[in-house]
């Protein structure tokens, strides 16, 4: 086949996203709902980062990391949201072949970087349990900062070959990608070639992600575990414990949501249950973590209460 052949034979221009289809008054309600959990998660998020940022008493490794994830948090429900609600609100379903990789390669990537952000949290906690006397030396600002850009780099480098093989394959027909947003799975049974290649490297990715990621959970969880058993004092015990209760909390969502989703077998016939599951897993975590982190989090409430308080002040003035 010639170059002129294989380009005309990708002339697939756009996708049409099937989203959630059902009756006009069904499509209102959805965009009313998701329109109010989509605002609820970027002001708690942003609220999140605003306290940490102003408050000295946060300016620590654990809280650092917590503002990262509130900013990961506030991008990933940006990639995907928005434009399911363009779609409840206008019917427009249409997206452009440029855009649709966009969106898949950024929902996937915020995603790893999501799960490789709460092992390293993992690891932070596991320092400032089991090695406190050297733990401002160990999570320097410097340190901090390359395990940041580690987490960022792994992902964006693990899903560029197989976004970008993706992207080259040919599509002759047809457009229709039976979910709310451009998800890879969907997107690859649209290609004319073989995929067999894409597909091995994004099972590759997808394991290594999830079970490196939770190797590592689990590791430093049993070594704080053991070191916090063996504190003579019960008042240490639960005050050490109750540092680590909001990350668990997150953790045990995020990674069990994602886990769930990648053992569960999935058929033509649940295809609209897979779509209603994954949207759950992809809003619940960031609607829900500025609350876990608020309300189990005693110096947050404290920075929190503080600042309702300056307020205050400066309002009466």
């Amino acid at each position: 086949m010639s170059p002129v052949e294989l380009w005309n034979k990708t002339r697939v221009s756009e996708f049409i996203l099937v989203g959630f289809p059902g009756a006009p008054g069904l499509q209102i309600c959805l965009s009313v709902v998701f329109s109010i959990i989509y605002i609820i998660t970027l002001m708690g998020n942003l609220l999140l980062i605003v306290i940490i940022t102003f408050d000295y008493r946060l300016h620590t490794p654990m809280y650092f990391f917590l503002m990262s994830l509130s900013f990961l948090e506030i991008c990933f429900v940006s990639v995907y949201i928005p434009k399911m609600l363009a779609i409840f609100i206008s019917h427009k379903k249409s997206i452009s072949f440029a855009e649709c990789f966009i969106q898949g390669y950024f929902y996937y990537l915020l995603a790893g970087t999501d799960l490789s952000l709460l092992t390293t949290m993992s690891v932070d906690r596991y320092v400032a349990v089991c090695r406190p006397l050297h733990y401002a030396t160990i999570m320097s600002h410097k340190v901090c900062m390359q395990l940041l850009v580690g987490c960022w780099a792994m992902g964006f480098l693990l899903l560029l070959v197989p976004t970008i093989l993706l992207a080259t394959s040919p599509f002759c027909g047809p457009n229709i990608v039976n979910h709310f947003y451009c998800d890879s799975s969907e997107v690859i049974r649209l290609t004319c070639g073989d995929t067999q290649v894409i597909q091995m490297f994004i099972l590759f990715v997808c394991t290594t992600y999830l079970i490196g990621s939770v190797l590592v959970i689990v590791m430093s969880y049993i070594y704080i575990l053991s070191t916090i058993f063996r504190m003579s004092s019960a008042t240490g015990r639960r005050k050490t414990l109750s540092t680590c209760t909001s990350h668990i909390s997150m953790v045990s969502l995020t990674f069990g949501t994602s886990i769930f989703l990648q053992l569960r077998v999935l058929d033509r016939n649940s295809k609209d249950l897979d779509k209603v599951l994954r949207l759950v897993a992809s809003t619940l975590p960031p609607l829900l973590n500025p609350l876990i982190y608020s309300l189990r989090n005693q110096k947050v409430k404290e920075a929190l209460r503080d600042a309702v308080r300056r307020n205050t002040l400066l309002s009466k003035k």
